[in-house]
């Protein structure tokens, strides 16, 4: 009882302050984010599948994109896991690679939906769901939010909008978008990578593959296109496509497929809920949750 008036006093006069239980980080806005292994572990399946130690490498490259890139909506709102969502996509492809940072970006936008080549979210033409800016826009990546949420809940496609961008400025970090990731791809393998490109592209257009036709707009895309792939869908395009998978875990120095199998738990109803919030998920965010879903 004793204790209990103490530390009420304590409290009283400002002398004794309680920790949050979430880290809070802040973004280049000044605005503050949550991020914990418990939101992580609950969304990105990728995280669920790493070691303890692993875990905590995520979980603080996370933290430090968000420090140096500002996320900001566009007629939209932008929630605390939209961040986090977005800082992963950046952080899952080069997660062997710990001192990685995107030289080459200052900011995403992100867009409730789809937008057209004027950027644009309203009328005619709106089909574009992610790209990296040029001219005025340098240094700027455009996101569909809607597919930014739907990369990473959709486990049976092949499709992550957001890695696909993110894996766009990987290849432009050597002053180039050729296909050819030079940074990452050491040089044994740079003719090897390029002759199953562009047998890879003219399977795709004889229709004679799976991989997402888009790929064959020109290398770049193929790359990209190759890389949602490799990541979302790791067991089957090691099932279909095995010297292409071994080329790509070459290149991001990953194996996918041995995580995916340790990644597929999800936290369950009465686990403390992904956003922070101290309460268990079916008293906080999964009416929600379901609803999207649906």
């Amino acid at each position: 009882m004793l204790l209990i008036i103490i530390v009420g006093c304590l409290i009283f006069f400002g002398i004794y302050k309680a920790v949050p239980k979430t880290p809070v980080e802040k973004t280049p806005g000044g605005e503050a984010i949550f991020v914990n292994d418990v939101i992580l572990e609950n969304n990105i399946a990728f995280f669920r599948a790493l070691n303890k130690q692993q875990k905590l490498q995520f979980e603080n490259e996370v933290k430090e994109f968000l420090e140096y890139v500002q996320i900001t909506g566009v007629n939209t709102t932008v929630d605390n896991l939209d961040k986090i969502l977005v800082a992963a996509s950046a952080v899952i492809p080069v997660f062997a690679f710990p001192q990685w940072k995107y030289i080459n970006l200052e900011e995403v936008l992100l867009y409730g939906d789809t937008f057209n080549t004027q950027f644009e979210t309203a009328g005619n033409n709106r089909t574009i769901q992610g790209m990296v800016g040029t001219g005025y826009m340098n240094g700027k990546m455009l996101l569909s939010k809607h597919a930014l949420q739907e990369g990473f809940k959709n486990d049976s496609d092949k499709n992550n909008t957001a890695i696909h961008e993110f894996v766009h400025l990987i290849d432009m970090a050597d002053g180039a978008a050729d296909g050819l990731p030079e940074i990452l791809l050491q040089k044994q393998y740079s003719l090897p990578w390029l002759d199953m490109l562009y047998k890879k592209t003219k399977e795709i257009l004889a229709e004679k593959s799976d991989i997402n036709p888009y790929g064959t707009t020109n290398e770049a895309e193929f790359f990209a296109v190759a890389a949602e792939y490799f990541f979302e869908r790791p067991d089957l395009l090691e099932q279909k496509h095995p010297e292409l998978y071994r080329l790509l875990q070459q290149i991001f120095k990953q194996d996918p497929e041995v995580l995916l199998q340790k990644g597929k738990a999800k936290t369950g109803r009465n686990d403390l809920c992904y956003c922070g919030s101290g309460f268990k998920y079916k008293d906080c965010c999964w009416n929600k949750d379901q609803q999207v879903t649906a």
